[in-house]
């Protein structure tokens, strides 16, 4: 078990983009944490992604039931029904990223984002960034889709998008040193490791996850077949949309005024 604690990367400008992504995520979450449960898993389930109602932008007779209480005995069991309206459907790919299960989901997938995050967004711009994060996370849903396309149950969380911003990262910044807190049995180690190293063990970890739960009788409370798709995502997206963009390791600022021969600001 490994668990990064910061990264020795430092990024030029504010990264408010990043910021605005996690306030708005814990503000949903604080909003979601004040409704009883079944109100809050009802929420969850209509505005989750559901891979199976991709089936009723074809299919529009098809209305697909979610079980709200599985861990209940059937008759206590509470069930909603998803009806076949394509809007809901596509608006689903993207409130699904603004919704978690619990406080130590969010804080895993906000955790991360930050320290990812901000570098990624330093190198796109603040524009771009966004545009960057929301594609990662269709990715992500399009991946799980793909490997459980007839799956009732809904996906919730921005960890597909954060995957993409990890992909992003170990593409861009491989050499980076990221504090890392590693569980070897009873010994607790803080070590610095390359960042291609601590996010390709991540990677690894989601590919034998993933194909765990491919097994016979195996559940789907975690999408692995998310991160692994939201990771590759950002290593394609990346390079495409970083094109012509300032080097990572200079400042912009400065290589303008070199070029034109301005004083210092």
């Amino acid at each position: 078990m490994f668990f990064p604690l910061f990264d020795d990367n430092p990024h030029r400008r504010l990264p408010w983009v990043t910021l605005l992504l996690i306030a708005v995520n814990f503000g949903v979450m604080v909003y979601l944490a004040g409704m009883p449960e079944l109100h809050r898993r009802t929420v969850q389930a209509r505005y989750g992604f559901v891979p199976h109602r991709i089936s009723q932008l074809s299919n529009r007779q098809l209305v697909i039931k979610v079980n709200l209480t599985p861990e209940l005995p059937p008759p206590q069991q509470h069930d909603l029904a998803l009806p076949p309206i394509p809007g809901q459907v596509y608006a689903s790919l993207l409130t699904m990223m603004f919704l978690h299960g619990g406080w130590f989901h969010i804080i895993g997938n906000m955790w991360f984002l930050w320290i990812f995050g901000n570098n990624i967004e330093d190198r796109l711009g603040h524009f771009l960034f966004p545009l960057f994060y929301l594609l990662g996370g269709l990715a992500a849903a399009a991946t799980h889709w793909v490997m459980q396309p007839m799956s009732d149950v809904p996906v919730i969380g921005a960890s597909g998008a954060v995957a993409a911003v990890l992909g992003a990262y170990a593409l861009t910044f491989p050499k980076a040193k990221v504090r890392t807190l590693l569980f070897l049995g009873i010994f607790i180690r803080i070590i610095d490791l390359p960042a291609l190293v601590v996010l390709g063990m991540w990677f690894v970890l989601q590919i034998i996850e993933g194909l765990v739960q491919l097994g016979p009788g195996m559940g789907m409370e975690v999408a692995w077949w998310a991160h692994v798709g939201g990771f590759l995502a950002g290593m394609v997206l990346m390079p495409i949309l970083a094109l012509g963009a300032p080097p990572p390791d200079a400042d912009w600022r400065e290589e303008v005024d070199r070029m034109f021969d301005l004083p210092g600001r």
